[in-house]
C-alpha cells in the first residue's frame, strides 16, 4: 500500500492545525458512534424478536450489531480516518440491505419498509453514515500540523 495512503487512512484529529477542525472530528465521531450504537440496538431487538430464526439474515442481524458496538467503541476511542470510515461502512452496508430486501429480496427473504423499525432503521443508519463521512472528510483535508524538523522557526538559532 502506498505510504502517503496508509498515512491518511491512520490520521486522527491530534495531527491536525486548527482546534476547531480536531473538536469537529470529536464531536462528529461521538454523534456517530452513538448512531452506530443506536443502530445496533435496533438489530439486537430485532433479532431478539425472531429475525434470528432467518436463514442468513438472523447471523448477519447478529453480527452487525456486534461489529456496529465494536466500531462505535473504537471510533471514540481512536478517532482513526479508517475506523470513521469502516462505521460509515458498515451503516450504510446495514442500511443497503434493507433496501435490497425490501425491493427484491436478499438472501432468499424479502422485508416490507413498512415493519417496525425499518424506516428508523434507515434514518439512523444513513444519517450516521453521512456523519461519520463528514469526520472522515473533515480529517482527510484538513490542514496537518508541522513535523518540528521542517518547521523553520522551530529549530533553534545559532548565535
Amino acid at each position: 500500500m502506498n505510504g502517503a495512503i496508509l498515512r491518511l487512512l491512520i490520521r486522527r484529529p491530534g495531527t491536525l492545525r486548527s482546534r476547531s477542525a480536531r473538536l469537529a472530528v470529536l464531536a462528529l465521531a461521538i454523534a456517530g458512534a452513538a448512531l452506530l450504537v443506536w443502530s445496533a440496538v435496533i438489530h439486537l431487538e430485532l433479532w431478539d424478536d425472531g429475525y434470528r430464526e432467518i436463514p442468513s439474515i438472523g447471523p448477519l442481524f447478529l453480527a452487525a450489531s456486534v461489529a456496529d458496538i465494536v466500531l462505535a467503541l473504537l471510533a471514540v476511542a481512536l478517532r482513526r480516518l479508517i475506523v470513521l470510515l469502516a462505521g460509515a461502512g458498515s451503516l450504510i452496508a446495514t442500511g443497503g440491505g434493507l433496501l435490497l430486501s425490501a425491493h427484491g429480496g436478499l438472501f432468499g427473504y424479502t422485508e416490507s419498509l413498512a415493519v417496525p423499525y425499518a424506516m428508523l432503521s434507515l434514518y439512523v443508519e444513513f444519517t450516521g453514515a453521512a456523519v461519520l463521512l463528514l469526520a472522515v472528510a473533515v480529517l482527510a483535508v484538513a490542514p496537518g500540523r508541522q513535523p518540528a524538523a521542517s518547521n523553520p522557526s522551530a529549530v533553534p538559532s545559532r548565535t
